[in-house]
């Protein structure tokens, strides 16, 4: 039986969010660079016959029906492939935190599974699967650090000119959750911000790294969720500059000196992170499997 052992899947850091309008059905049209980062969850594969899809949870238990089974009966449905596979889920990057720990075990999982079972689907097909999925799971199918618009469907790789240059973070996630649509209709969320270019931020990065912008879900998230504020406030008394990712509740700053973990903070996860150049499966091509 063929199997894939410890395949990763990353999570992501928003640099910055804007929203910049609304579409006719309601979607909220936004701008961002998104970022890997080391921290991973741990996906387990095995080829099974007859075509079923079974799931265990190696950590925490996830819901019935996650990320992972949808993309792999996605991907049946998309390829006509026979197989099957049993999947182990390692959970590492915490839920409702703005990290994308789902939709990027939705994307390893289509990528793992077009190896496993020899499907030989290109990037741009296993994307055209992955945004059914989620509108983050198109950047975790790309190779690494990303500008992405529209719904988050539309991702453009950063040139090697403006690429992200290693750093170190440390990353807050509370105890609280966020449901994304709750933010998405608050009326403390500001949907008017200018068109940004990648030129423009990479200009601005170039300048001051990792300060461009800001995260228009941030004051609505902190309304909604006091903790938020108060892990902004802590990362601020120790003299770093954060803000939220995603839609949260996870805060993160870039770390510019020494930084020694806390350990009087056991209410929320505090972990330290590198970002990513690549992504760990960026060489994973069709002709690999």
């Amino acid at each position: 039986m063929l199997s894939l052992y410890d395949v990763p899947a990353p999570a992501k850091l928003n640099l910055f969010l804007h929203i910049t309008g609304r579409r006719a059905d309601g979607y909220h049209l936004l701008q961002s660079v998104f970022m890997l980062i080391d921290w991973c969850d741990t996906l387990h594969f095995e080829r099974r016959a007859g075509g079923h899809i079974t799931r265990e949870d190696l950590a925490e238990p996830l819901p019935a029906d996650d990320l992972c089974l949808r993309a792999a009966r996605a991907l049946q449905a998309a390829s006509g492939c026979s197989h099957g596979a049993h999947i182990g889920v390692l959970k590492r990057i915490p839920a409702q935190a703005g990290l994308g720990g789902g939709s990027s075990d939705a994307a390893t999982t289509l990528l793992a599974l077009n190896r496993l079972w020899n499907l030989g689907l290109t990037r741009d097909q296993l994307q055209a699967i992955g945004v059914t999925l989620g509108a983050d799971v198109p950047f975790f199918l790309g190779r690494g650090s990303a500008w992405v618009e529209g719904i988050g469907d539309v991702v453009q790789p950063l040139a090697p000119d403006h690429a992200l240059e290693p750093s170190r973070f440390v990353i807050v996630k509370p105890q609280a959750g966020l449901q994304t649509q709750q933010i998405f209709s608050h009326p403390l969320l500001k949907r008017d911000f200018d068109h940004a270019t990648i030129a423009g931020f990479a200009d601005a990065h170039r300048q001051a790294p990792y300060a461009f912008g800001t995260n228009a879900l941030q004051p609505a998230a902190q309304a909604l969720c006091p903790e938020i504020a108060q892990a902004i406030a802590w990362l601020q008394s120790q003299r770093l500059k954060p803000r939220m990712t995603g839609s949260g509740s996870a805060v993160f700053a870039r770390l510019s000196h020494d930084f020694d973990l806390p350990t009087d903070l056991s209410r929320w996860q505090v972990k330290i992170c590198d970002n990513l150049t690549l992504h760990p499966l960026a060489d994973w091509t069709p002709d690999q499997g």
